[in-house]
């Protein structure tokens, strides 16, 4: 006993854990304080109370002031912007005056802000290289400097150039009509790619009475609030006029465009050409030579390791990058008018006796500086294997073991009879080299040449038709020769071929838009022969379609990003954070290497030269998707791989694209016809552009003359983007039962039917079904149906393959003739309508 009270004095209590149960203490009332809680607590703070005080919100003031904060950079980011365009540490305000009407004269705009009167000093004459009509105003009164440029809008190509880099424009309107039909068209294209800050003016309207001017006024308003529903109209008939319009341009908010604002662009204003001379062919000049471009930075600053774009003529490296003196400095105790004999685009820097030497800025490093390769280089032992895996050899001896008997004619030896094939064998080979050779573009120009077949068939019944008729003929031809002078000049502007051109392009496109897809199976060819490349889905929403499968040659040649959307967000992230280069506003020059002498004799005609440097990568050729709609002026049928030319960004090229669907799913189907009323993705090989980036479809006629097609917005770059192309195989049902019905005329033959079976069937009705067996030889088979049919239903077949666009990109466009000559056209097609 007296041991276990021993043992029982040395056992230790009992001590509660971590997970004892704790009950909540009696509300006695009293509340404890904060203080109270942390000197009970001690400093220790529990693992809870921990993270919630991590995640504690901020109180109310620190969240204002933090706003507040936020507000104000914000606001001082966009006031310093803003000052900067125009005054001493940025470029001058580069001002594009735009007439948009036949009776209006920019040039008469430009005149009178050259006028002393207006407040400003004209500093330089023709400070636009190219263009004659272009000169550098200082407004001491206003602090800043602009550079006025007038250019004709004949050429709607440099105008969209030109309307690009333009800080702001102006349009000068008719005092009665606003503007005419071809500056309708002008303003669709700008609006479509993108509308810089602007003013209109309008002329002539202080010379009419007071009645009259409030009514122009009113008028005038009436027609511009269609286009511009906020914008001002400023008269311009007075000195006066043209102060408060320099007051108005120097003060405007400044619209920001996605596409020039992440990138640096300059506008030529001296340019000389110096041309390479090699050791190797003797000293003798050749094509390319050396490019000096001097102009002011915009947008960003520029690196001169960066590839630059000239518009109109394809991508270029920069060696150098020099510092000159600034011709149009905001000197306001220095500035005085230009001398009477300093003009033209030879000396256009402001110095004389006191001009300083150019610095050199920067040099071009040969290890740092982008390449020009835009397709990938193509090994054509690529995919090859040079020797065989012991599988393949295992394979051969077995192959070698059960060798076949052939018979032979006796005599014959071993060598001889390797050489004799049975037909079976010989008509598989002669199968598998026509599969093989057949690829897109032969499926198109064979359902030409069945709809050609079928043109011709037609014409040679009418040909019957009309041959008893030739006494009618004869009188039609006496007849004709009565017509009037009128009627034969009007025949004189009709072009025959366009017209049955039209007439043919007109007919396809009202036969798929009745019978969408629709092909007939072809009577003189097996439609497993003819339809080899297609194939049937369960659903074209969910079946799978590996994209990486049989891929074209052309698909060797581009490049593509493992994410396009990390890259572009990657690229535009450090092109806004550069510091370094070519600041904004500094006037340089820049030396390109390699450009031909054609760059020099466009900019000799009188049109202007743009440069922009491209981003990393966008030199690279890949497939471009661009999501446009099209335009409601244009009302021709536009069809798939027909050549266009296009306006992407600061580009322009010539390309033949395909059309497809604009859905979320991951295969998208082949529109044969660009759709009127619905968005459209426009699929074609082109160089890569980071987008945001507008986009104008144009299409040139016969004639010479460019019509705007379509107009939309850069989508992306994806080459595993699957485009599908469907054909529809139609049957009648030629007995119809409860749940089966005998379908004829989809297929002429018994092969046909069982290389097909495993495709689903649908009617126009909404009934599915399948092929269940062929009844005979001559095409007749039994499907079953879910429900019973109707006589006016059509069983159909939908079969899809994929389709790639042409390789056809040509960065060289044509100039488009004036649109004067399409007015005369116009309006003759009017008449005949009438």
């Amino acid at each position: 006993m007296v041991k276990m009270a021993a043992n029982e004095e040395k056992q230790q209590g009992h001590r509660p854990g971590v997970f004892k149960q704790k009950n909540k203490g009696h509300k006695h009332g009293k509340h404890r304080t904060k203080g109270e809680i942390e000197r009970e607590n001690k400093g220790r703070v529990s693992v809870t109370a921990l993270t919630k005080k991590q995640r504690k919100e901020e109180k109310r003031m620190d969240r204002r002031h933090k706003a507040n904060q936020l507000r104000r950079n914000k606001k001082d980011m966009v006031l310093t912007e803003k000052r900067r365009l125009g005054t001493r540490d940025g470029p001058p305000h580069l001002v594009a005056v735009v007439s948009l009407h036949a009776g209006v004269d920019a040039g008469a705009v430009t005149k009178l802000l050259r006028q002393e009167g207006a407040g400003g000093v004209i500093h330089q004459e023709r400070c636009v290289s190219g263009v004659s009509d272009s000169f550098g105003l200082l407004m001491p009164r206003f602090k800043q400097r602009f550079t006025f440029l007038s250019h004709s809008t004949a050429d709607i190509h440099s105008l969209l150039d030109v309307a690009k880099i333009a800080d702001s424009l102006v349009f000068a309107l008719d005092s009665a009509e606003g503007w005419d039909s071809y500056g309708d068209y002008c303003l669709s294209c700008l609006f479509a790619q993108g509308l810089p800050s602007h003013a209109l003016v309008c002329q002539g309207v202080s010379d009419l009475p007071v009645k009259k001017k409030v009514e122009s006024k009113k008028a005038l308003s009436k027609i511009t609030e269609i286009r511009f529903p906020d914008a001002r109209l400023f008269p311009l008939d007075s000195e006066q006029d043209a102060t408060l319009l320099l007051r108005h341009l120097g003060t405007q908010r400044q619209r920001k465009l996605g596409f020039r604002s992440r990138r640096s662009h300059v506008l030529a204003q001296h340019v000389t050409f110096a041309a390479n001379s090699p050791e190797g062919t003797g000293g003798a000049p050749t094509g390319l030579g050396t490019l000096c471009v001097s102009g002011y930075v915009r947008g960003r600053p520029l690196q001169v390791d960066r590839l630059v774009h000239i518009s109109g003529h394809g991508d270029f490296q920069l060696s150098q990058i020099d510092a000159p003196s600034d011709p149009l400095p905001l000197n306001l105790t220095t500035a005085r008018p230009a001398k009477p004999g300093k003009k033209g685009d030879v000396d256009m820097q402001d110095g004389g006796e006191d001009e300083a030497p150019v610095r050199v800025l920067m040099k071009a490093n040969p290890s740092c500086r982008e390449s020009l390769l835009a397709e990938a280089e193509v090994d054509p032992m690529d995919g090859e294997q040079t020797w065989p895996t012991e599988t393949e050899l295992l394979e051969a001896e077995e192959a070698s073991k059960n060798k076949r008997v052939i018979k032979v004619p006796k005599g014959t030896s071993d060598y001889q009879a390797s050489w004799i094939v049975d037909e079976d064998e010989e008509e598989n080979g002669e199968i598998d080299e026509e599969s093989s050779e057949e690829d897109d573009d032969d499926d198109d120009m064979l359902d030409e040449a069945m709809d050609g077949e079928d043109d011709d068939m037609n014409s040679q019944e009418s040909g019957l038709g009309c041959a008893s008729e030739e006494e009618e003929e004869e009188e039609e031809e006496l007849c004709s020769t009565e017509r009037t002078g009128a009627d034969q000049r009007y025949d004189e502007h009709i072009d025959e071929a366009a017209e049955e051109e039209g007439l043919k392009r007109y007919r396809e496109a009202r036969a798929n838009e009745l019978f969408p897809d629709e092909v007939d199976t072809p009577l003189d060819m097996a439609a497993r022969i003819r339809f080899q490349r297609y194939r049937g889905l369960k659903s074209f929403r969910s079946s799978p379609w590996d994209p990486m499968e049989n891929l074209p040659l052309n698909y060797s040649r581009i490049f593509q990003f493992q994410s396009f959307d990390r890259t572009r967000r990657r690229i535009l992230a450090e092109a806004a954070s550069e510091e370094e280069g070519a600041m904004v506003g500094w006037y340089v020059t820049l030396h390109i290497n390699d450009v031909p002498f054609s760059v020099m004799e466009s900019v000799q005609s009188g049109r202007p030269l743009m440069m922009v440097s491209l981003l990393p990568h966008e030199q690279k050729m890949s497939v471009m998707h661009l999501l446009v709609r099209r335009h409601p002026s244009n009302t021709e049928p536009i069809k798939s791989k027909e050549e266009l030319v296009f306006h992407c960004g600061f580009r322009r090229f010539r390309a033949s694209p395909i059309f497809s669907q604009h859905t979320s799913a991951d295969k998208h189907k082949m529109e044969r016809f660009l759709v009127p009323d619905a968005p459209t993705v426009v699929s074609v090989y082109a160089p890569i552009t980071f987008p945001p980036a507008g986009v104008l479809l144009f299409k040139q006629n016969n004639d010479g003359i460019q019509d705007l097609v379509a107009t939309g917005s850069l989508l992306s770059c994806d080459p595993q983007r699957v485009m599908l192309k469907r054909i529809v195989l139609s049957g009648h049902p030629f007995k119809i039962n409860q749940r089966s019905a005998v379908v004829r005329y989809m297929f002429f033959n018994r092969d046909d039917i069982m290389w097909f079976k495993p495709v689903e069937l649908r009617t126009k009705w909404g009934r599915r079904g399948h092929i269940k067996e062929a009844l005979g030889t001559h095409g007749h088979m039994k499907c079953v149906i879910d429900n019973q049919l109707r006589s006016q239903d059509t069983v159909l077949m939908n079969l899809y393959k994929r389709v790639y666009p042409r390789w056809t990109y040509d960065p060289y466009v044509p100039l488009s003739l004036p649109w004067v000559k399409r007015e005369v056209t116009v309006d003759m097609n009017d008449l005949d309508m009438e």
